[in-house]
C-alpha cells in the first residue's frame, strides 16, 4: 500500500450513514464490510512498520548502552500521523474501491 497517496481524511467527518450503506445494502452489512477491511488495512500496516523498525533492531544484551535513532523516530512519526485503518477502509468504500459479496443474497436471486 502506498501511504503517500493516501487521500484519507486524518480527522473524523460527519458521514451520511444511509450513502455509506446504499453501496453494501444495508448499514450493518456496511458495518461488517468496513470492519473487516479495516483490519486487513491494520495488518498490512502493522506487517510494514514491523518490517521497517527490524533494520533498526539491536541484538545486544548491554543494557548501558541507550542510543536514539532518528531514522527509526521518523518513520514512527510517519505512521503515526497516517490517516486510522477505520478512515481508510470508509474512504475506500466512498471511491468505490472495497469489493464485498453476500453469498447468502446470491443464494436467493438464484
Amino acid at each position: 500500500m502506498d501511504y503517500k497517496r493516501v487521500t484519507a481524511s486524518t480527522t473524523t467527518e460527519t458521514r451520511d450513514i444511509s450513502e455509506l450503506a446504499d453501496k453494501v445494502g444495508n448499514i450493518y452489512e456496511t458495518v461488517k464490510v468496513l470492519g473487516k477491511r479495516a483490519n486487513q488495512i491494520s495488518v498490512v500496516m502493522k506487517q510494514d512498520l514491523d518490517a521497517k523498525l527490524l533494520e533498526f533492531a539491536s541484538y545486544s544484551d548491554n543494557l548501558e548502552e541507550v542510543f536514539e535513532n532518528h531514522e527509526q523516530i521518523e518513520i514512527s512519526r510517519f505512521y503515526e500521523k497516517l490517516p486510522k485503518p477505520t478512515l481508510l477502509a470508509i474512504d475506500e468504500l466512498e471511491h468505490d474501491e472495497i469489493y464485498s459479496r453476500n453469498p447468502d443474497r446470491e443464494k436467493e436471486q438464484l
